[in-house]
């Protein structure tokens, strides 16, 4: 073959795709010979041209870079602020810690968006290092890379596909394509072109770069490489996928600017109102404007929302979820709807036989896995198979005519092991549950053959009789058998009836094998394939196979829709298995599957609206699951996204939430997510999205108690300011306040556990704001009780002749008791704070409060620190009096939340 044959450029589509037209005419497109491959100088000449069989990758942000933008935000510059401001008064040690928690902020984020930015490394590495070639007639080993388009590579068991390849030959070829389909079972491959239009799942002429062959051989023709590849164009999606930032984040961002503009202007107000109507010096206002501003910044605040995701990562863990990126933590508590794909996260991953049809009946079989634990029934009622010959002789069948090993699970107590084939595992498994059944020994077999589509054994039963056991599809094996045994004896076969018993099995979603049986004489010693393409056989029995939902998951998915929260199956799988599961768990009524040629035929607005009334999506590709997760979003929803695939991927970056599994995931799933599940468990993303709105409440309440807090503090300054008094606290007194319960009193709301019916409320709206009407009343409300009660007290100290140290120490004694007790009020944001679960989970509160009151001895009593602070002793009188004060505080807040919530009952 001359090597300056022209070679059209296989990135171009051709007027059919390679799979739809015959393995020949492909290759010779690509000028290549099905025996010989292409010459070694053919071979230099593609390689230079198409460049090498790998995928590009993206540019990357440098370290410093990388670091310099997590201080991108809002709320760091009001810490820096907040941090130049004391530094500017000389307090040296609340710098350093205001500057500390802006350094350790960095520093995660910089670490997680490093993890971030390997997901297309991950994929890049499931490519094949190594493929074996023919080139110039001589069978080689060259590097993975240097594949070209008309390079003839050669599969065995145990390799990765390391090319898009166009089968030319195959024999009893399978191959595992769930990294890319999604479909739980190895697929039969064979050179034959199929539809134009069937889907990738269903393209059995390719092999896809990194697969896995898991049996048998093959041969094919390289038709895309690097890039091109379907591995590669999933590749190319991920890195034009945009992340979307999260609804905290976009909240904070607004809550942040809108803060800094307030503290600033209020501090301009004070500065100029003070200057211009007071007759304060300017440099008397500067420092009380100042004073103002380190008041009124919550520079605590960024370091209880670290904290407080951080512990709700540790909570998260124990539920066997992972989080990957902080702030996912909370975005989970604001999910409205799960888009989780079928195997292995609904379902267990394990095939089990779940109907026997005979002649006589139609048994279930319970349990789940590969275990014994399980029972086969009739009409719901527990049968012996030993009571029914037919149904034995199928369970001897399946058991014997098999080529699997079940063995006790070291690391599960009571599970099995499966070596070999699924389907071959469920048949042994229900020999389990059915005590057990005397195959006798094997002299012979044929094994399973996708050209053949069945498996035969001959066994010896031990009685001097031999018998032929026969396993396949089951219109293969119907098409050899001329009677069905019934539990009376053997009955002639009537194919109609048994086709019609088949399309309802199948109808269900099942996947269905059948058994047969045909005795054969004691010299017979070896089988052949024309021994049993001569017929004669008994049919025994139909198996329905099916993955079986988990039964926790049917539970989880109960409990999100009593969140409010929607559940949609997204399955590469095929649509009657889909539904058939659905069904099991609940998920989409009665409404049918939508599949991905259907989504092909609509356009965004057509999905939008498909999307809002299916909850079923099978036979899917990578580009539907990323339309339906954008989709979803384009409606407002807030989405996540399970997947394990490299197909993926995409949508799980896209998603609000990508949630890979731990298990089985492939490591570019894992990357493209924010939360890995250890288990691979749905009940474990409904317990994730319980901890996700508690840590949203506990931030809440943390901005509730924080708020309020530093707003009375600066109210106070202001309303000196404006009633042209001494200060009842100093700037550098506010300092240590918030200092003293910022990582005190507010930490402690970080450790709450859920409020009563946590679960039972819809989602918020991904457009919520921080600054709710309800959370400006109550900032402003407390803030006004606390500058009642502050400014009161050192008025009435002040006319009783109190030295200005002992006033200005009883105003910070009653700021900081103030807190002290609002910090109960803010522990339940509308239930009364004396509940009794409030009472019982009170003691990461408490145990703030006693910290405090130890921090405060000294500040009042210590001869250094009242230098320091301008402090001094407070009489048992004046104690009394704060306590008596702080307790009203605490009884006015609960009246007000008693009206408030009367008032939200009545409006209902």
């Amino acid at each position: 073959m001359p090597d300056s044959q022209p070679v059209p450029d296989s990135n171009t589509p051709a007027s059919q795709p390679p799979h739809a037209r015959p393995a020949d005419a492909v290759a010779a497109d690509l000028a290549t010979d099905t025996e010989s491959g292409l010459s070694a100088s053919e071979a230099r000449e593609r390689l230079t041209r198409h460049g090498p069989n790998r995928l590009p990758t993206a540019a990357r942000r440098g370290p410093l870079k990388r670091f310099a933008q997590q201080f991108n935000n809002v709320l760091i510059y009001v810490l820096l602020a907040a941090g130049a401001v004391t530094g500017a008064l000389g307090h040296w040690i609340d710098t350093g810690v205001i500057l500390g928690v802006v350094l350790i902020n960095a520093v995660i984020g910089f670490l997680q968006e490093g993890k971030a930015e390997n997901a297309l490394a991950a994929i890049a590495a499931m490519l094949s290092p190594q493929a074996n070639v023919t080139r110039g007639g001589q069978r080689q080993q060259v590097p993975a890379e240097d594949l070209v388009p008309g390079d003839l590579v050669h599969l065995a068991s145990g390799d990765k596909v390391p090319a898009d390849l166009r089968l030319v030959r195959a024999r009893s070829l399978q191959v595992q394509e769930a990294a890319l389909t999604g479909e739980s079972l190895a697929v039969d491959k064979d050179p034959q072109p199929v539809a134009v239009d069937a889907d990738l799942g269903d393209r059995r002429g390719i092999a896809h770069s990194g697969t896995l062959v898991v049996s048998g051989r093959g041969t094919g023709v390289v038709v895309a490489t690097g890039a091109a590849t379907e591995i590669g164009r999933i590749s190319s999606m991920l890195s034009r996928v945009e992340t979307l930032t999260t609804p905290l984040l976009q909240q904070m961002a607004v809550f942040g600017r809108y803060l800094t503009a307030g503290i600033l202007g209020l501090a301009a107000i004070a500065f100029g109102f003070g200057v211009l109507a007071r007759g304060y010096g300017l440099d008397e206002m500067f420092l009380a404007a100042v004073g103002l501003a380190v008041a009124a910044i919550p520079e605590g605040l960024p370091a209880i929302m670290t904290i407080t995701l951080a512990i709700g990562v540790s909570a998260m863990a124990r539920r066997n979820a992972i989080i990957r990126r902080l702030p996912a933590v909370e975005t989970l508590g604001a999910v409205t709807v799960i888009c989780s794909d079928k195997t292995g996260t609904l379902t267990r991953n394990e095939m089990t036989v779940r109907r026997v049809a005979t002649q006589d009946a139609t048994f279930a079989v319970t349990g789940e896995g590969y275990g014994a634990d399980g029972e086969i029934t009739r009409d719901d009622t527990p049968v012996a198979a030993v009571d029914h010959p037919a149904l034995t002789a199928a369970i001897c069948a399946g058991d014997a005519c098999n080529d699997a090993e079940l063995s006790p699970d070291p690391e599960v107590p009571g599970d099995m092991r499966l070596s070999g084939n699924p389907v071959d595992g469920a048949l042994k498994a229900l020999a389990l549950k059915s005590g057990g059944t005397p195959a006798g020994r094997r002299a012979d077999t044929i094994p399973f053959e996708s050209a053949h589509k069945f498996m035969a054994s001959l066994q010896d039963r031990g009685d001097g009789q031999r018998v032929v056991w026969l396993k396949g599809a089951p219109e293969r094996v119907l098409a050899l058998c001329d009677q069905a045994r019934s539990d009376g004896g053997d009955v002639p076969l009537d194919p109609e009836a048994w086709q019609a018993r088949m399309d309802t099995l199948a109808g269900q979603g099942y996947r269905l094998l059948a058994v047969a049986e045909r005795a054969t004489h004691d010299g017979h010693q070896e089988l052949s394939f024309p021994d049993i393409e001569r017929g004669g056989f008994t049919l025994l029995a139909l198996f329905a196979l099916l993955d079986p939902a988990r039964s926790e998951a049917a539970d989880a998915v109960a409990d999100c829709r009593s969140a409010g929260i929607a559940v949609k199956m997204i399955t590469g799988d095929h649509a009657a298995t889909a539904g058939a599961v659905a069904r099991e768990l609940g998920i989409g009524g009665d409404r049918p599957a939508l599949t991905g040629r259907e989504l092909d035929q609509m356009d965004d607005a057509q999905l939008a609206e498909a999307v809002a009334h299916t909850d079923v999506f099978a036979r899917t590709t990578p580009e539907h699951k990323l339309r339906l997760v954008s989709a979803l979003q384009a409606k407002g929803q807030v989405a996540a996204m399970t997947g394990d695939g490299v197909n993926d991927a995409p949508a799980l970056k896209r998603a609000d939430v990508g949630v890979a599994m731990g298990q089985r995931g492939t490591e570019a799933a894992k990357e493209a997510a924010e939360m890995v599940l250890g288990d691979d468990n749905f009940a474990s993303i409904a317990a994730a999205v319980r901890e996700g709105r508690i840590v949203y409440d506990n931030l809440k309440k943390a901005i509730l108690f924080i708020l309020p807090t530093n707003g009375g503090e600066a109210f106070t300054l202001l309303a000196a300011i404006a009633f042209g008094t001494l200060l009842p606290i100093t700037p550098v007194q506010i300092l240590w306040v918030n200092m003293v319960t910022a990582v005190t009193l507010a930490l402690a709301l970080a450790f709450e556990a859920g409020e009563p019916g946590v679960m039972r409320r819809p989602p918020r709206r991904r457009d919520e704001p921080i600054l709710s009407g309800f959370l400006v009343w109550r900032v402003a409300f407390v803030s006004a009780l606390l500058v009642l009660a502050v400014f009161g007290l050192f008025a009435l100290a002040r006319d009783r002749g109190m030295a200005i140290e002992e006033a200005r120490t009883l105003a910070v004694n009653m700021l900081v008791a103030g807190e002290i007790v609002y910090l109960f009020n803010a522990r339940r944001l509308n239930g009364p704070a004396l509940s009794r679960d409030a009472l019982a989970s009170a003691g990461p509160a408490g145990l703030s409060v006693v910290l405090v009151l130890a921090i405060q001895m000294p500040f009042t009593y210590w001869g250094p620190m009242q230098t320091l602070f301008g402090t001094a002793g407070l009489s048992a009188g004046s104690w009394i009096t704060i306590a008596a004060a702080g307790l009203a505080l605490f009884a006015v807040v609960e009246v007000e939340k008693t009206l408030l919530r009367r008032f939200a009952r009545a409006r209902r």
